[in-house]
């Protein structure tokens, strides 16, 4: 019984101690013939929407609103998810500031307007938006670059898409879309 535990042993640490390649690797070396890792991209360029592009999309959606009369908060979150900018006009609600944050993180999640999320849910034709804790009402949009979606702005309004849209319009001079690709 010890021999055959000592030579399972063995074996284990021997199978251990060569080299295994993913997946990814042997395709690439059996489509090519040779190894793949000067081929490999192993970084990828990203654009951010940086804290002065926030704060003037924010300044952009209060004029916005200030022009229409609405009192509204806004969330700008940047492609990770991460908050950075928020503000509410004075007179907002007090839930105002989370609601902007929860419609700009359904829009970033998906990937497409809040108001469209919300036709989905409401058809019955995806409802994984209400298990996944999302908040699919209108008034955010993701914002996209060069084809890329580089953050996302909740404004707490049932004009809110309207006011992000306007922002994202003047700040970006109409570079940015508001659907990924």
């Amino acid at each position: 019984m010890k021999k055959i535990l000592i030579v399972s042993g063995i074996v284990t640490g021997i199978l251990l101690s060569l080299p295994v390649q993913s997946h990814a690797q042997q395709q690439a070396n059996s489509a090519s013939g040779k190894p793949a890792a000067s081929n490999l991209k192993t970084t990828r360029d990203i654009k951010i929407i940086s804290s002065a592009g926030a704060r003037a999309l924010a300044d952009a959606c209060s004029a916005w609103a200030e022009q229409n009369k609405k009192i509204v908060a806004m969330a700008i979150l940047d492609w990770g998810g991460n908050v950075v900018e928020s503000h509410a006009m004075e007179g907002a609600p007090m839930n105002a500031i989370d609601t902007a944050l929860l419609k700009a993180r359904s829009a970033l999640r998906w990937r497409r307007p809040t108001s469209e999320t919300n036709k989905m849910v409401r058809s019955g034709e995806n409802l994984a938006p209400t298990f996944m804790h999302d908040f699919p009402q209108p008034g955010a949009l993701p914002i996209v670059l060069n084809g890329q979606v580089i953050g996302a702005m909740g404004v707490s309004s049932a004009d809110g898409e309207k006011c992000a849209q306007a922002a994202i319009d003047a700040v970006f001079n109409g570079q940015a879309t508001t659907s990924a690709p």
